[in-house]
């Protein structure tokens, strides 16, 4: 791609729905014709940094996208980068004003757009104070799928729409993260904060609805990890969900996350203990036909280790007896 290619992209024939082409093609040249996803996603994000891994997204299958389609960058897959085709052949000066010009068809976008819808801020601006306690009040969570802010950027989501007349008030508000907040757009008014409320259901008389303290070795938001009070070998440990519910098809996905959360810390956990362990069963036992004698889900860890059965060939298939090896199994 020539300069005067380029510059006529910019000017001429770049068409934008947002502010990440000219951005895209500025860290590239003012970075020697190669950027990372990272520092893309950093630049365009810079009015707020908990958004990169949004915006490392939004490089990849949008601005990305378009600009190869443009032929103007080619994507190099091994270390996640981009680089501006042609960059070498350009001179100081030439660069210099391609730089200028992504620079002054920001200022056109922003001022025929406004700042706001730029950076897709919301129109009425919600300030740090009430995000915090909208984001606080969910425990840093996304009130639909549970992933914690921490691992992805949360945002607050209006409950009703404000085209449907939501207001713009922290009863109206809840933290979603951007996966779900963009799955759910502006078409749905359903409070998710009622289904992270449904967590806390228990049911009385449930050996796994309101343990101890002391059983309890590890907890996170929506699960906990109990010691098996009938362990099948040393170090037998059970993950439940917090909320009563009665198998693990029955778990919201935010849960079964929690559960394999708490399940990979504990494998960890016990390995550091007991450094005897050479392996693990992972079961759940879901209807009477399969052995499920406590109706609220509960999941087993159990460690194994060299020689504690004879011949463990087969792992969860010996439940059946004799089909624990199925090599011999279709050999019969």
């Amino acid at each position: 791609m020539t300069h005067k290619e380029l510059l006529d992209f910019i000017r001429n024939r770049m068409r934008m729905a947002h502010i990440y082409q000219p951005v895209m093609l500025r860290v590239l040249l003012e970075s020697s014709g190669s950027a990372t996803e990272r520092q893309i996603a950093e630049a365009i994000s810079s009015e707020d940094p908990s958004q990169v891994e949004y915006y490392e997204k939004i490089t990849r299958d949008m601005v990305g996208r378009v600009l190869r389609k443009h032929e103007l960058v080619e994507r190099i897959k091994e270390n996640r980068m981009y680089r501006l085709l042609g960059f070498e052949n350009l001179k100081p000066v030439e660069i210099e004003e391609l730089i200028t010009a992504c620079r002054e068809k920001l200022d056109e976008y922003v001022e025929r757009r406004g700042s706001d819808v730029i950076w897709g801020k919301e129109r009425n601006y919600i300030s740090g104070t009430v995000r915090y306690e909208v984001f606080k009040r969910a425990k840093f969570r996304c009130n639909l799928c549970g992933v914690a802010a921490d691992k992805k950027a949360l945002q607050v989501d209006h409950i009703k729409p404000r085209k449907w007349g939501g207001p713009d008030d922290i009863s109206n508000f809840q933290a979603l993260c951007y996966t779900c907040n963009a799955t759910k757009r502006d078409q749905d008014d359903t409070d998710f904060r009622k289904v992270r409320a449904s967590y806390s259901h228990r049911e009385d008389g449930c050996p796994f609805c309101d343990p101890t303290e002391e059983k309890i070795i590890a907890r996170n938001e929506l699960a906990l990890a109990l010691v098996d009070e009938y362990p099948v070998t040393d170090k037998h440990h059970l993950v439940i969900p917090i909320r009563h519910a009665p198998n693990y098809f029955d778990l919201g996905s935010a849960e079964q996350n929690a559960c394999t959360q708490l399940l990979v810390a504990m494998q960890k956990k016990l390995c550091e203990q007991d450094d005897s362990i050479a392996g693990f069963n992972v079961g759940i036992n879901t209807g009477d036909a399969a052995g499920q004698t406590i109706p609220h889900c509960h999941i087993h860890l159990i460690p194994r280790r060299t020689g504690d059965v004879s011949d463990p060939t087969g792992g969860v298939r010996n439940v059946i007896p004799g089909m624990g090896d199925y090599r011999l199994a279709s050999e019969t």
